[in-house]
């Protein structure tokens, strides 16, 4: 059976990380993604190991499911070809910053008009009300303003960024959301509508959810930030021969955890006595489980609290998560064959689905892989098709692939 967004269709115009894997996600799920590219193709095309030009690592994991098309939207043509199809198109994406569509005459209006029903999705930095509004957005200048360099500052003393594009992805996750519930609001009325999913504001709801903490009340009641996470000793523990991640969280994690440790002192320490009270003495609840952890091995954990339910595991690096027991039981990582670029490895999709399965159809394409058929199916004569391609407004793969060895011109 088909995916549940089988029979939607989606209209991409993004780049990076951001917009490509929000609509990577929704093609997984069985929608019909139409990736609008410039000449000079997405971005990502160049970063990350490769075996041919605009073929990269960072385009193949997150632009699998969907086609390409390329459009150079700085001419007349190529905006009456993306008009033309988005008139029978549920959802359009985009990650540009606001000028650049009113620029273009690509704003949610200017959709409306040959779609009603259209949902019209914008994603980029900060809310178009705002005073940062006009501002350009990467994921290290989001995760700057809102808070989460500073955490770690709290922590380890200067403001660092994650090493993950955590702004990118959970708000990737938003599009996704977001746009799922604008359909299903279509669903019930007809209507459709436009959408705004800026960074900032995304980000700052993610780290406040917890870390709002002592200004939850006003006036505040304490200081921001959930204590338990801002310990230096918040870390994976060392064992004899490696690292290993335990919490003993809950009252009857710490009452397993001292038993099996032989640490029953523990329990009757004052420090210790309630998770209140650990959580307000986290430094010293860290700093001994540490200290425990690190008298044995991995093993020997791992076999000692065995069906204990105390939070217990490995610690993978990156290269073992490949072989992970549990991912390779699940069949988690998928090997698919791409006509250009060899046997690629793929993550799955991480809902399982019980009658509408999400599943990997199509191969990441290259740029203007589909560009012929989709103006096509969008109703475009073959004499039109023919002139767009022969000013460059509309670009083939064979002529993509010229652009990108020349540099994009």
């Amino acid at each position: 059976m088909p995916g549940p967004l089988h029979g939607v269709k989606i209209i991409e115009m993004t780049s990076v990380v951001l917009g490509p894997w929000a609509c990577q996600m929704l093609a997984d799920m069985g929608a019909d993604v139409i990736k609008i590219e410039q000449p000079r193709g997405d971005s990502n095309r160049t970063l990350g190991a490769s075996r041919h030009p605009g073929m990269s690592a960072l385009y193949l994991t997150c632009n699998r499911n969907k086609r390409s098309i390329v459009l150079d939207l700085n001419q007349p043509g190529a905006r009456d070809a993306l008009l033309a199809l988005v008139k029978d198109a549920d959802v359009f994406v985009h990650n540009n910053r606001p000028q650049v569509m009113t620029k273009l005459h690509l704003e949610y209006d200017d959709m409306r008009a040959v779609n009603p029903r259209l949902i019209y999705c914008g994603a980029y930095g900060y809310a178009k009300a705002g005073p940062y509004g006009s501002l350009g957005a990467l994921d290290d200048s989001i995760q700057a303003v809102s808070g989460i360099a500073m955490l770690n500052e709290m922590v380890l003393g200067e403001p660092r960024y994650l090493p993950t594009i955590v702004a990118d992805k959970t708000t990737a996750l938003t599009v996704v959301y977001g746009v799922l519930a604008a359909l299903f609001h279509r669903e019930r009325t007809g209507e459709g509508q436009e959408l705004e999913v800026p960074m900032f504001e995304t980000m700052v709801n993610y780290v406040m959810a917890e870390h709002l903490w002592g200004m939850t009340f006003e006036p505040p009641l304490g200081k921001p930030g959930y204590v338990r996470l801002m310990s230096h000793h918040r870390k994976p523990y060392k064992t004899l021969d490696g690292y290993i991640a335990i919490l003993p969280y809950l009252d009857a994690h710490w009452a397993k955890f001292c038993r099996i440790t032989d640490r029953m002192d523990l329990v009757e320490d004052p420090r210790f006595l309630t998770l209140a009270d650990r959580v307000r003495n986290i430094d010293d609840t860290y700093q001994i489980t540490g200290e425990i952890m690190a008298t044995r091995t991995t093993a020997d954990w791992l076999k000692a609290f065995d069906k204990s339910g105390v939070p217990l595991i490995v610690v993978n690096t990156l290269e073992s998560l490949t072989t992970d027991p549990h991912l390779e039981a699940t069949g988690f990582w998928q090997f698919v064959d791409h006509p250009t670029e060899g046997k690629l490895r793929m993550p799955s999709f991480p809902v399982n689905f019980g009658s509408t399965k999400a599943s990997i159809d199509k191969h990441a394409p290259r740029l203007g892989e589909h560009t012929e058929q989709v103006l096509r199916e969008a109703g475009l004569s073959a004499e039109t098709i023919k002139e767009l391609t022969s000013t460059r407004a509309a670009l083939t793969a064979e002529q993509a692939s010229e652009s990108v060895a020349h540099g994009g011109d």
